[in-house]
C-alpha cells in the first residue's frame, strides 16, 4: 500500500513520518506562539512600566531558530516547497516526476549537510558553555535541537523521493 502525504483536506498524514512531521510543526507552532505572546508582554510592559522583558530579543531568536527546523519536515512532506515549472510546463509527467526526484535528492544532500554542521556547532557551544549574552541561556541545546530537526528534514526529503519515484506524488 502506498504511503500517502495526506488524507482528505485537513485531515492528518497517515503514514509515521507524515504524522511525526506534523507533530513536529504543531510543536514549533506552539514555540512561535510562545515567543510572540512574549513579545507582546514585553511590548506592552515597555509602554505601561517603561521596561520590558529582559533578553527578549534573545528568546525571540532561539524560538525562531528552533520554529523555522520544525516547520520544515512537513512542508516538504506537503510539497510546499516553492518550485519554478516554467520550462517544464509542457514536459511529460515521468520527465517531471524524476526531475523533481532529483530535486528531493538535492534537498536531502543539503538537508544532511546542515545537520551535520549543526551538530557540530551544537557540540562545540555545548563543550565550550556558550551562552546568550544577557541571560545566559546555553545555546547549544536549541543548535542540537535544530541538528536533529534537520536530520528529520534529510530522512522526509528521501521519503518524498522514494513516493515521487514509485508515482505516488
Amino acid at each position: 500500500m502506498a504511503a500517502e502525504p495526506e488524507g482528505e483536506r485537513g485531515e492528518p498524514p497517515r503514514d509515521a513520518i507524515g504524522r511525526a512531521a506534523r507533530a513536529l510543526a504543531v510543536f514549533g507552532g506552539c514555540v512561535m506562539l510562545a515567543a510572540a505572546a512574549m513579545v507582546t508582554l514585553s511590548v506592552l510592559s515597555r509602554w505601561l512600566f517603561k521596561t520590558g522583558i529582559n533578553g527578549d530579543f534573545e528568546m525571540v531568536q532561539i524560538a525562531t531558530a528552533v520554529g523555522v527546523f520544525a516547520f520544515l519536515p512537513l512542508c516538504q512532506w506537503g510539497r510546499g516547497n516553492v518550485f519554478v515549472d516554467t520550462f517544464t510546463l509542457k514536459a511529460p509527467a515521468w520527465f517531471n516526476r524524476g526531475l523533481d526526484t532529483l530535486w528531493d535528492l538535492t534537498y536531502a544532500g543539503f538537508a544532511l549537510l546542515i545537520a551535520w554542521r549543526l551538530g557540530l556547532g551544537a557540540y562545540d557551544a555545548i563543550a565550550s558553555r556558550t551562552s546568550s549574552m544577557v541571560l545566559a541561556i546555553p545555546i547549544g541545546w536549541a543548535i542540537a535541537a535544530t541538528a536533529v530537526m534537520a536530520a528529520f528534514l534529510f530522512i522526509v526529503t528521501l521519503a518524498t523521493a522514494a513516493r515521487l519515484r514509485r508515482g505516488d506524488s
